[in-house]
């Protein structure tokens, strides 16, 4: 997994390209939502629509860093989630956790 970050208007867009299957690449995430944080970036939005596949240990991914962010007083969204990862959250019953916003601009607009 590849990730490139982009920050607009107070809020940083993390595009995910390839498969995300934690180990490493949750780490890897990990670091760079810490360093966000300190910068003083709390909103988050992770653009899934380049990830071809996630599985267990990428949803344990996602939900880390939710809860880093939310541990530094901050939120996480994804955004642009295929349907077979759609699916995914559904079926592991995380949809209410992550909606998926179907575009970057409509997740950064849910932030109160």
């Amino acid at each position: 997994m590849e990730l490139s970050l982009n920050e607009q208007n107070g809020t940083a867009v993390i595009e995910l390209n390839g498969n995300v299957m934690g180990g490493p690449d949750a780490l890897h995430l990990n670091e760079k939502l810490h360093e966000l944080g300190d910068k003083g970036i709390k909103r988050v939005i992770l653009d899934l629509s380049n990830v071809n596949v996630i599985n267990s240990s990428g949803l344990g991914m996602l939900i880390g860093g939710l809860t880093a962010m939310r541990n530094m007083g901050g939120e996480l969204k994804i955004a642009k989630a295929s349907p077979k990862v759609e699916t995914l959250l559904t079926v592991a019953k995380l949809q209410s956790v992550f909606p998926n916003y179907s575009s970057v601009e409509e997740a950064q607009n849910s932030f109160s």
